[in-house]
């Protein structure tokens, strides 16, 4: 591509929309980091560098399994709980079951989501029992059992961070 040829419409919006999962996963990342998580990168891009680029388009059984893998395993340092976390970005501060694969593989992921204002989270299962994260549910972070005693400061530092990164989208 020369410098003066532009990205396609369909490439723009899966340049933009990757930009965007990436921000989101930095910021979970970070926010696990900082409340003295062990954090290891876990998802396709990290476990195996250049698929994503080589999976585009890609329909197999194999592509889809990597392309399935969760962003994250943390580990609680107190409890010592091991947890595959999958972080989302979604502008309107929605998710449900029907924004997972049908055949989403992970049935013990808890899935991050990352919105204007929020960080939510939910477990695979209670998508499946048609649970869902609304822009007016309790889904809180700190609200959840496997990461009680959290300090809600740290979380509520990192809600502020993606108001920011976030609130132009």
């Amino acid at each position: 591509m020369s410098s003066i040829e532009r990205l396609s419409d369909k490439d723009h919006v899966y340049r933009f929309n990757m930009i965007k999962g990436r921000i989101a996963e930095t910021l979970a990342e970070e926010l696990f980091l900082s409340l003295g998580f062990n954090v290891f990168r876990y998802g396709m891009e990290n476990t195996i560098p250049g698929v994503m680029e080589l999976l585009k388009g890609v329909k197999s059984e194999v592509a889809n399994e990597i392309k399935r893998m969760p962003d994250f395993v943390i580990q609680n340092p107190t409890t010592k709980e091991v947890y595959f976390i999958e972080v989302k970005f979604r502008a309107s501060g929605t998710f449900s079951r029907k924004d997972l694969p049908n055949d989403y593989p992970f049935y013990n992921a808890l899935i991050l989501i990352i919105s204007k204002k929020h960080i939510k989270c939910i477990s695979y299962p209670e998508l499946e029992e048609g649970h869902a994260i609304t822009p007016t549910s309790k889904n809180y972070l700190g609200n959840r059992k496997e990461f009680e005693n959290l300090n809600s400061k740290v979380i509520i530092d990192f809600c502020g961070f993606a108001v920011k990164f976030f609130e132009n989208i």
